[in-house]
């Protein structure tokens, strides 16, 4: 199942009952679009206990549409890399 922000807000939101619910959309607002602004100057988001999000340049390529079979040129993309770190690795797998 995946999660969703208004899942995550109502989760923030009864874990920390102190704060305005609009004040945490607006500091997960501020956060998801700090990590796309960085993704998008081509730096990295290292977010301790969690992963690492990174770009990588996935070159220009001549692909087929599977459809037609025609030949379609692909051009240069971005693409975003994602690594986890040790610790959720190990949460993950129950080696804790």
């Amino acid at each position: 199942m995946a999660i969703v922000k208004s899942k995550l807000l109502k989760q923030i939101s009864t874990n920390y009952p102190n704060f305005l619910k609009r004040d945490l959309d607006k500091f997960i607002d501020i956060i998801l679009n700090e990590i796309k602004r960085s993704l998008r100057r081509g730096d990295r988001v290292e977010l301790r206990g969690f992963g690492v999000f990174s770009t990588n340049i996935q070159k220009a390529r001549i692909s087929r549409n599977p459809k037609t079979g025609e030949k379609v040129n692909t051009p240069e993309k971005k693409t975003i890399h994602f690594k986890m770190s040790k610790d959720l690795f190990k949460k993950l797998n129950n080696e804790e």
